[in-house]
């Protein structure tokens, strides 16, 4: 999917490359990703997730890439990742919110709304407007209070709102358990349940990652800054592990306060048009009594 998300800009989202692409294709988005990497770390590099060109990693990944111009030079990026957990017996697939990076010549371009919450939606539409599990890892307060403020049963959100239940711990043991190579933490980094905070988190492949208090983004609302700080330990290099959902309500408040006027129609266009390919055209094919659909045989030849 492609859409123009600003003048001169645009974004193309991208369901787990891996399955479908070819080689060359898959080369060349990742090539992009690096490029994006290189200049927000300035010169540095990152050697997990998408970024590590591994094709288990690509399977399982959306990613929302930005480009500028007609030269579609690589500016910015998402990378969201699958993971399917067991969630009271049932299989579900919980989105790890993954690594943003944004070339620092387009920071003050205002995407957030492009890189945090655009593949998320087009996601919950596709899923026929299920609510979506969600999973984010950071120690940015500006990251951990967009989170809280932007999906809904959010633990922990700073606000105190949200008590941690046990979907919230199920799936948070399970993510540390098996899935710590999607966010680059190492097996050795500890795990407060309590709290929901990984402790000496940058020791598996995100160690360019790690901030200081001072350096890293804060918030436009203090209380996000301060539980930050007082809760985590910038020098061992602590994240917090956030778990929320995305359901209806939190897709109205995307649509109504986040996408801008410009921008809303197409975006609109996009998630009904996934909608409805989930939706109508399995009906479709059901009532199509002379074609076979999966294990169902045609009622007449």
């Amino acid at each position: 999917i492609e859409v123009s998300v600003a003048t001169n800009l645009r974004a193309r989202v991208v369901e787990r490359p891996g399955l479908w692409m070819s080689p060359d294709e898959l080369r060349d988005i990742v090539d992009d990703l690096r490029t994006i990497a290189s200049r927000t770390l300035k010169g540095g590099s990152l050697d997990y997730g998408v970024l590590s060109g591994n094709l288990d990693r690509l399977d399982h990944a959306i990613l929302t890439v930005l480009y500028e111009g007609e030269a579609n030079r690589p500016v910015a990026f998402n990378a969201l990742a699958l993971i399917t957990l067991d969630v009271r017996g049932v299989q579900e697939d919980v989105l790890h919110m993954g690594l943003v990076m944004v070339d620092p010549d387009f920071r003050s371009k205002r995407l957030s709304w492009v890189l945090y919450g655009l593949s998320v939606m087009l996601t919950f539409f596709h899923r026929q407007l299920r609510p979506l599990w969600i999973s984010s890892v950071t120690q940015v307060p500006a990251v951990f209070g967009m989170v809280s403020e932007s999906f809904d049963d959010v633990f922990p959100s700073g606000s105190g709102e949200t008590r941690r239940s046990y979907n919230h711990l199920t799936i948070a043991r399970q993510i540390m358990a098996d899935h710590r190579h999607v966010f680059g933490v190492a097996d050795e980094a500890g795990f407060d349940a309590e709290r929901f905070v990984i402790t000496d988190s940058y020791t598996g492949g995100s160690d360019n990652l790690k901030k200081t208090f001072d350096t890293a983004p804060k918030h436009r609302r203090d209380s996000y800054n301060e539980i930050c700080r007082d809760e985590l330990d910038y020098d061992r290099g602590d994240d917090f592990l956030q778990i929320g959902q995305f359901k209806l309500p939190t897709a109205r408040r995307y649509l109504l306060r986040s996408v801008p006027r410009r921008s809303l129609g197409s975006i609109l266009y996009q998630a009904l048009f996934l909608l409805g390919g989930s939706v109508f055209l399995p009906m479709l094919h059901w009532f199509s009594a002379g074609t076979q659909f999966r294990d169902l045989r045609p009622w007449k030849v």
